[in-house]
């Protein structure tokens, strides 16, 4: 079946809680204020979309496709992004809550999270080559098997990553984000005398 096409098109207050958005390619279309908890946003495909203070907490992502995507100010909490369909995955997170999501095995590589909440965060074997984390809250973010290869970890804080089961090869963090790489070893870093 072939999906609807929908095309520079903007959707403000929507409530889609009761009744989902139509199944389509969703092209260069801006989500201003709308309301997308539990929907079953499956099999939809947003392609240069924007998400601006929106809801989507909790939303069915069963091969949902997100290409060149940016969220801002939105309410993500409890999102299965491991369902997606990776193909052409590529969002931008500006000022949200992520919260209780999970990004299990995906691939975000470059992707750019900024001021963002990623507390319990599941990155567990993601790809997060060159990502960049910019004041980012990672407070009991699981990264465990991943690669995090030349990403940036300078402004963000309460990480604990363990450099033995993670990639970290160029990876970037501040002097005064060391403990979260030193956390396995139970060592107590002061700062000065």
């Amino acid at each position: 079946m072939q999906n609807n096409y929908i095309e520079d098109q903007t959707f403000e207050k929507e409530d889609f809680t009761e009744n989902n958005p139509k199944k389509a390619d969703y092209e260069n279309c801006n989500f201003i204020n709308c309301n997308f908890s539990n929907a079953n946003l499956s099999q939809i495909n947003f392609i240069d979309c924007q998400f601006d203070a929106c809801n989507l907490s909790n939303a069915n992502l069963n091969q949902t496709s997100f290409q060149e995507v940016l969220f801002k100010d939105c309410k993500m909490l409890g999102l299965n992004f491991e369902k997606h369909n990776d193909f052409g995955f590529s969002i931008k997170v500006i000022n949200c809550q992520l919260n209780h999501s999970s990004f299990y095995n995906c691939k975000l590589n470059k992707t750019h999270f900024n001021q963002t909440n990623l507390q319990e965060v599941d990155f567990t074997e993601s790809d997060l080559n060159q990502a960049i984390f910019s004041e980012c809250n990672l407070q009991n973010a699981i990264f465990k098997q991943t690669n995090l290869q030349k990403a940036d970890f300078r402004t963000s804080y309460n990480f604990t990553i363990n450099p033995e089961i993670n990639q970290l090869k160029g990876a970037k963090f501040s002097l005064d984000s060391l403990s979260g790489l030193l956390t396995k070893y139970q060592i107590n870093i002061e700062s000065g005398y």
